[in-house]
């Protein structure tokens, strides 16, 4: 079976620090590939995964630019597409698209119509944020669909639950084997943004005395002395990203460099230390999240969580026995010191069923389903 990924061109795969959906094709692509299936990988320059081949459209990653108004962004997935478009033109033979970029990713390839192969998109976001689109689109059984949890079909339009063929949950890269002493620091590990709740966790970490790391970009940017001097030269169009501005006003006041801190964005062996070594994770998350890789990371290294009862996080998350889940600050705070009566093992195993060769044996089952249906 020949398939072509595509990721999209906002980060490389694997990511650098943040990346829910390039993690996600990074631990799927390996899979494959051991199974047997001949996987190109459409991408940015930077991506080092292992593929059978490449398609790089666009040269750096573009997230950067991912939440600038329209009239500036809106050619970069275009680009990306183009190139891929170019080469299905130039004689690409795939048995079928695994397709990971929103909107854009089906709108072109119903564009190229049946010169296109079949599409199979995974829908990595909350499906009310397009509905515009997914509820008017018809794939026409060439294009097709696949959730990542319940929570998050059940929030589709009817139009694209009825071209939804099957929910693959989403599975985390196995630990790294390292030795890390438990500390006593709550962590979030995502990208700074208001969704997610840093400011909120700040809040409920210096109710409950816990210490707090952040780790995840803000604005893309993974350094924190880069931000800083960025901000101090008056980088104009870093100022005004709503990620930064949210980190600035709303997050960084709370903060105290030392028990409350940022540390920036955070991969490979030091991200497997502050999440191993951590005492909870935190998720207060103020959207629907749908898959939350972070949390699978998490549990599956016998780490607790604690977060909003919000989209996948109650499927994930067994109150009480792997975490605890509370809509308020201070019930959040209260669970919070509650934590160490949570065990490990219980933890680990919840996660169990979530590893990479089941989803990737669930993505081939779909695979040939779509394919004998297009045929």
């Amino acid at each position: 079976m020949r398939i072509l990924v595509n990721a999209g061109p906002w980060l490389p795969v694997p990511p650098s620090g943040y990346g829910g959906i390039e993690t996600v094709i990074a631990t799927l692509v390996p899979e494959l590939r051991r199974a047997g299936v001949h996987v190109t990988l459409a991408t940015v320059g930077p991506s080092t995964i292992e593929a059978d081949a490449y398609l790089r459209p666009l040269d750096a990653p573009q997230f950067a630019s991912i939440a600038l108004p329209y009239n500036q962004v809106s050619g970069i997935a275009h680009a990306h597409m183009q190139g891929i478009v170019q080469a299905v033109y130039d004689g690409g033979t795939w048995d079928l698209v695994h397709d990971h970029l929103e909107v854009v990713g089906p709108a072109v390839f119903a564009a190229v119509g049946p010169a296109a192969p079949p599409v199979l998109q995974t829908l990595h976001w909350d499906l009310a944020k397009h509905s515009a689109f997914y509820s008017s689109f018809n794939g026409r059984g060439r294009i097709r669909f696949a959730a990542v949890s319940q929570s998050q079909l059940d929030r589709a339009p009817q139009a694209l639950q009825r071209q939804c063929i099957g929910i693959v949950p989403l599975a985390a890269p196995p630990a790294q084997d390292v030795h890390v002493d438990k500390a006593e620091h709550a962590l979030v590990l995502a990208r700074i943004n208001r969704d997610k709740g840093q400011d909120t966790a700040v809040r409920i970490c210096r109710r409950a005395g816990l210490p707090l790391v952040l780790a995840g970009p803000v604005a893309g940017i993974n350094d924190p002395v880069e931000l800083d001097r960025r901000l101090a030269a008056g980088d104009g169009q870093l100022a005004s990203h709503p990620d930064a501005r949210y980190f600035q006003e709303e997050v960084r006041p709370l903060l105290d460099g030392e028990r409350y801190r940022w540390i920036g964005g955070v991969e490979g062996e030091a991200k497997e230390r502050v999440l191993r070594s951590a005492r909870v994770l935190l998720a207060p998350n103020r959207w629907a999240e749908p898959g939350a890789t972070g949390v699978v990371e998490a549990l599956s290294r016998g780490i607790p969580v604690v977060g909003t009862p919000l989209g996948v996080l109650p499927s994930l998350v067994d109150h009480g026995r792997t975490g605890f889940l509370a809509a308020g600050e201070q019930e959040l705070a209260r669970f919070v010191t509650k934590v160490d009566s949570i065990r490990a093992q219980d933890c680990i195993e919840a996660a169990a069923a979530w590893t990479p060769e089941a989803m990737a044996a669930s993505y081939l089952r779909l695979y040939d389903q779509l394919i004998q249906e297009a045929t």
